[in-house]
């Protein structure tokens, strides 16, 4: 299956439309199941140093930030979605495109759950420039593109009532993401200055630990 991209259906919606609202519902279920958040407080509590700024990217209405501060680590949250109501007191939201964010200097780890997929390798490639400099690491947790995501996801929206937009949506997120080696290629980190661990899990997650050894 060659990677491709598509329109997003949330991406047309109003952060208030009641079937962006019913879509939001849908993702905090798909990331349990996919055991998402779980892992990132694993990979991070494990990783991160004293003195780290911590960034999400494409963070949504911060479910997994709140989740990762309930857990004692701080975050910080960029997206074009406006700060949710219920953002950690003290920690900044910036509200811009990631494509277009000059304070990625600002951070010395960045994480970004489910949204990689969405840019071309043009886009990818200049994030991973954007991204060179004092950030140390990358954590990246992405649909993995394989025909059984596609039925697992399907199965599971009908069990738990995932909406039109998440039945659309997910299938588009699938066949835009990624497999093998092909995000760190996209983003363009030299096994020269990082060191990558990627997998892929039977829930349908590809996952990228990226540290710069030098």
């Amino acid at each position: 299956m060659p990677r491709t991209l598509k329109p997003e259906i949330l991406d047309s919606l109003a952060p208030d439309d009641p079937a962006a609202l019913h879509n939001r519902r849908d993702l905090r279920i798909i990331n349990r199941i996919m055991g998402n958040p779980s892992w990132f407080a694993r990979a991070l509590a494990a990783r991160l140093r004293p003195s780290d700024r911590v960034l999400e990217i494409g963070a949504g209405t911060g479910e997994l930030g709140r989740a990762l501060a309930a857990k004692g680590i701080p975050i910080d949250g960029l997206d074009l979605w406006p700060r949710p109501a219920d953002w950690p007191a003290g920690r900044t939201w910036h509200r811009k495109d990631l494509r277009a964010f000059d304070g990625y200097g600002a951070y010395d780890v960045i994480i970004a759950n489910l949204v990689l997929h969405q840019f071309n390798e043009s886009e990818l490639a200049g994030l991973g420039h954007s991204l060179r400099g004092r950030v140390r690491m990358i954590l990246a947790c992405e649909p993995a593109r394989r025909q059984l995501s596609r039925v697992l996801c399907a199965v599971a929206g009908r069990l738990f009532g995932a909406n039109f937009v998440t039945r659309h949506d997910s299938r588009v997120s699938i066949d835009a993401g990624f497999r093998d080696a092909e995000l760190p290629l996209a983003l363009d980190l030299p096994k020269s200055d990082w060191r990558v661990a990627r997998r892929q899990t039977i829930l349908g997650a590809y996952r990228m630990v990226a540290v710069k050894i030098r």
